[in-house]
């Protein structure tokens, strides 16, 4: 059974850090993708960076430089460091999972972090 749990969100200041955390069950790394994605404040759910199940990392253009996604698999857990943070950074942070077939939709979704970022 799959399952994913987010933490580490928090509110922060402009120009500071955070890294969130996702504890994923029922994760298979030959298998399944996993991925990071937002949704700010009156703004549509966005996708932030991706890990694939060969464990190559892409992370949305818009935040290369600032925000990395790695995986442990012995804790079978994604993470996403976030350095620089800015304001428009805000929104609630899900992590989320798929197969790694063709055309596979991201079906299994955690419940969110929140994070906050003050000017």
């Amino acid at each position: 059974q799959v399952a994913l749990r987010e933490s580490g969100g928090a509110s922060v200041q402009s120009g500071g850090s955070l890294n969130l955390s996702c504890v994923v069950s029922g994760y298979i790394y030959n298998v399944h993708d996993l991925g990071w994605f937002r949704q700010g404040p009156g703004k549509e759910r966005e996708e932030v960076a991706i890990i694939a199940r060969d464990g190559f990392p892409s992370v949305a253009d818009s935040l290369k430089g600032r925000f990395t996604i790695s995986r442990d698999l012995r804790k079978s857990t994604l993470y996403l460091q976030m350095t620089s943070l800015k304001t428009e950074d805000t929104g609630m942070y899900y992590c989320a999972l798929r197969r790694s077939d063709a055309g596979s939709t991201w079906r299994y979704w955690g419940q969110g972090t929140q994070v906050t970022v003050s000017a």
